[in-house]
């Protein structure tokens, strides 16, 4: 490998030596594929997506898929006393009869179904080691305090009990939540074991990116999961963080 380098590396020292600059631009455009300047964009050579709204009028967002099946993956661990941010929408849908008892938090809204306002950075309206399960998803990027909410989160589990998480990587922003509350982080899979591992025990944490450049590309541009065949949305290039899914679990000697 290091010697086929070095000849490479020669090579490209003596056609730069006995050839003009326009001829070497030529073969570094013709030998290139596709040839540079000839790639075909198609109906992504626009300014502007094909659906500002995380393509939800085509079909499934794609990063819905992923969150979706990271929910359906853990299913059973959505049971008992279950907190849901937001609204009720995946508790109702992976949890069915398992759950016994449901609250939904938010921020600033009372709308119907919400049983706590209250923000998670302090959590003080929340008793400690109440939940069986948190539903996390899509939530954290909206808060500047990361570190203070997953300790909320931490505190208000049983111990013994999981908060299954999901945060954007590779994504838009989205402006309904950053005129409202704010949207302040994307996030690695790196910076969110970093982030967990501050409060659970790093061998109770399990985290993973979904997602692939062709994945990721859809997703800016607007379209949706039926637009990409299942082959193509699940093959994971862990250079193309698109989501980052979080499963962790408190200690039961965390109280």
């Amino acid at each position: 490998m290091a010697i086929t380098y070095w000849l490479k590396t020669e090579a490209r020292a003596v056609l730069r030596t006995i050839l003009p600059l326009s001829t070497r631009r030529s073969i570094i455009r013709y030998t290139r594929w596709p040839p540079i300047g000839r790639v075909r964009f198609g109906d992504l050579r626009r300014l502007h997506p094909i659906s500002p709204d995380w393509g939800s009028e085509r079909g499934k967002p794609i990063d819905r898929y992923y969150i979706e099946k990271f929910l359906a993956n853990h299913a059973a661990e959505i049971r008992g006393h279950v907190l849901e941010i937001g609204d009720n929408t995946y508790t109702a849908r992976f949890g069915g009869n398992r759950v016994t008892k449901l609250d939904v938090l938010h921020v600033a809204e009372e709308k119907p179904g919400v049983t706590i306002l209250g923000d998670l950075t302090d959590g003080q309206n929340i008793h400690s080691n109440t939940y069986d399960c948190v539903i996390l998803t899509q939530t954290l990027q909206t808060i500047f305090d990361v570190s203070s909410a997953i300790r909320t989160v931490c505190r208000i589990l049983k111990p013994g009990r999981v908060v299954l998480a999901t945060v954007p990587g590779i994504s838009k922003v989205s402006r309904y939540d950053m005129d409202r509350w704010g949207y302040y982080w994307s996030f690695t899979t790196q910076s969110a074991r970093r982030l967990f591992e501050q409060v659970f025990q790093p061998e109770l944490i399990h985290v993973e990116a979904h997602g692939n450049v062709l994945a990721s590309a859809a997703f800016l541009f607007g379209l949706s999961t039926e637009e990409l065949s299942q082959r193509e949305l699940d093959y994971i290039d862990p250079d193309y963080e698109l989501l980052i899914t979080i499963r962790a679990t408190k200690s039961l000697t965390n109280t």
